[in-house]
């Protein structure tokens, strides 16, 4: 081999991880960069009823910023946040502590966590169309209450209202919080609790400086999942609220459907930054790489 080719061969070596990375990298370039650059692109266009016409204005941002009605849209949709968030962190905190704690047989616990999965055999919209008939004004729900003699008239809150769609927002979600925070614990080393208990420590002592802290990373990545999903959706709220409330998401839906597609990037653009500065909070107070 002559000399030429061995001092060649530490830079080839350098190379080798480049052409690596090369087709992810490209995978990344085409399906996530470039299309959040054209959406940032389009929202300073100007648009009227028929067409887009490329420019540079801050109109779509102003009445992003400035408008009553957007402000209210944006509340609205932080509001089911929150409260879908709480509701999820809530069921999936229990039933992954179920899951980990309680089901000593490694076969149970495999059986029991694919049942949880199996809301996800179905689509999100025939999910989502099952609570019609049972939270209706003639649905199921109201005929086991009158029958019980629990209120004397349909309840007409159970559809086409918030509690419709926050309801289906925990059905369709509950599994985002469930898989990660199970996946923490899981990784919960046995002894430590075994020493806390050794400790006379009680369960709740035990539930909140052992078992709360060390899932901390799965709580993070579930309400991640959550933010980007509620904040994101829009088809949830239309059909739950019978049209009747808003959202980010479906404003944005509306504004396409109008062909208002700078005003609609505009939105895109204010809700990802949104988004960039929550899941970048939620880093800075639980390493998720941990679990990454």
């Amino acid at each position: 081999m002559s000399a030429e080719a061995v001092a060649a061969r530490p830079w080839r070596r350098k190379l080798v991880p480049y052409f690596q990375a090369g087709p992810l990298t490209l995978v990344l370039a085409l399906f996530l960069i470039f299309p959040i650059v054209t959406i940032v692109i389009v929202s300073f266009f100007d648009y009227n009823s028929v067409q887009i016409i490329p420019a540079f204005i801050l109109d779509n941002y102003r009445d992003v910023l400035f408008s009553k009605v957007t402000w209210q849209t944006y509340l609205n949709t932080f509001g089911y946040v929150i409260v879908v968030w709480a509701i999820t962190l809530f069921i999936g905190f229990w039933i992954a502590y179920f899951l980990v704690f309680h089901i000593r047989t490694n076969t149970i616990r495999i059986a029991c966590f694919l049942l949880t999965t199996i809301p996800f055999w179905t689509s999100n919209i025939i999910r989502m169309i099952s609570w019609i008939p049972l939270l209706g004004r003639n649905g199921l729900v109201n005929a086991l209450l009158l029958h019980a003699g629990v209120t004397g008239h349909p309840l007409e809150f159970l559809l086409y209202s918030p509690f419709s769609v926050v309801v289906a927002f925990v059905h369709l979600n509950t599994f985002f919080m469930i898989v990660p925070i199970s996946n923490t614990m899981a990784r919960i080393d046995k002894s430590l609790i075994e020493a806390a208990r050794d400790a006379n420590a009680s369960g709740w002592q035990i539930l909140t400086n052992v078992v709360i802290p060390l899932s901390k990373t799965g709580i993070a990545i579930g309400s991640i999942f959550i933010f980007t999903v509620v904040m994101g959706d829009f088809a949830t709220v239309n059909v739950m609220s019978g049209g009747q409330s808003a959202s980010v998401g479906l404003m944005m839906r509306n504004e396409m459907s109008e062909l208002q597609y700078p005003a609609a990037a505009a939105n895109a653009v204010v809700l990802l930054v949104i988004m960039l500065l929550i899941v970048s909070a939620i880093v800075r107070l639980v390493d998720i790489r941990k679990e990454l």
